[in-house]
């Protein structure tokens, strides 16, 4: 009898398998297009979000400068999925965010400050206010490009993402652009400053460009990767081993990451009038990625000045924040910066930044 129902049963396990296999095969197919459904829901909603955020730099930045953003290009795609394609090799297409002094006189020439957002596909945003009106009320004007791999412009842009790459070729040229078409920009004071992965693009462009910039700031500067793949989650190492970016791990391919990394990049700099400031309680890029940046220019003979500041409430954003101690450290850093480029009106006190951060 046992024998029978087994029988039995293996019977209409083996005519009902195939129903199960094509059931399986449908629900991973549903699956799929659920989770492509849902990335581009994403993309859309960060398009959504950038174009609120656009119109709030007007309400925030309206009352002293001129804003525009601008269509311009960089250097092709560093991996093209088809080489053979129709446009492939094409310019890379990005936006950037231009801000001109209301006072502006066209007659006179103003100094330049490129300032390259932070973050993995992350953009220029209305987090930048007071920053962007301190620069302005100096009589700078600024340059904000939303270099490929940036969010708020489609998956398209997103998966162009070249990190310590040619992404500092789109900033480069943003760089460029306002030199050609505006007159009123002097070639000969331009500065540029970055935190955190726009550190690592601040230094980066000097290091590349040693000719072109007059002065630099980085903060909170992401100086070596491979470091940084060895102390972060996977959920942030896989932003790099996708395909469609370095598709690899930096144990595969060490020589990547240091070719990405400041830190392993310090024998390029020349002379630029650097200064870099770190935390030692920064939960994002930790103070020992700076450090190895430092001690790197140190060991090649490069003068630059640096500051770590010990514990300092915010972390990562310690001065970037609208904080006391963060509008200090801001003063610190303007007056460096107005050393080299010689803005119209630089702010040398605290009491100069707040009027001009936020009016009173």
């Amino acid at each position: 009898m046992k024998k029978t129902v087994t029988v039995l049963l293996s019977v209409l396990f083996m005519a009902t398998f195939p129903l199960l296999a094509q059931d399986v095969t449908s629900l991973q197919k549903e699956i799929s297009g659920l989770k492509k459904q849902n990335e581009n829901l994403r993309h859309n909603f960060d398009k959504l979000e950038k174009m609120v955020d656009d119109i709030t730099w007007y309400h925030k930045l309206g009352d002293i400068s001129h804003i525009d953003k601008l269509y311009i290009y960089g250097p092709p795609k560093w991996k093209e999925k088809n080489p053979t394609a129709k446009g492939a090799g094409n310019p890379v297409k990005f936006w950037t965010y231009v801000f001109i002094p209301l006072s502006v006189d066209v007659s006179q020439k103003y100094p330049l400050i490129v300032l390259p957002h932070g973050g993995v596909h992350s953009d220029f945003t209305t987090y930048y206010t007071h920053i962007v009106r301190e620069l302005v009320s100096q009589g700078y004007v600024v340059v904000a490009p939303e270099y490929r791999g940036s969010t708020g412009y489609g998956r398209g842009h997103y998966e162009k993402i070249d990190y310590g790459g040619l992404e500092i070729e789109d900033v480069y040229a943003s760089r460029n652009y306002m030199i050609e078409n505006y007159s009123f920009v002097d070639k000969n004071r331009v500065g540029i400053i970055g935190w955190s992965h726009g550190g690592l693009i601040a230094l980066m462009n000097i290091f590349d460009h040693p000719n072109d910039y007059q002065v630099a700031f980085a903060g909170v500067p992401v100086s070596d990767l491979i470091a940084r793949m060895g102390y972060h989650k996977q959920s942030y190492r896989d932003l790099y081993e996708v395909e469609y970016h370095i598709g690899q791990d930096a144990n595969d391919n060490v020589q990547e990451y240091r070719r990405r990394s400041p830190a392993w990049n310090t024998h390029k700099f020349q002379n630029t009038p650097l200064l870099i400031h770190t935390n030692t309680n920064d939960d994002d890029v930790n103070v020992l990625e700076v450090e190895h940046l430092i001690k790197s220019l140190k060991a090649e003979g490069k003068k630059f000045e640096y500051e770590i500041f010990k514990d300092v409430p915010g972390g990562h954003s310690f001065d970037r924040m609208d904080t006391m101690i963060g509008k200090k450290i801001r003063v610190k850093i303007h007056k460096f910066l107005a050393k080299q480029l010689n803005p119209p009106k630089p702010i040398s006190n605290l009491e100069e930044l707040q009027k001009a951060a936020y009016k009173f």
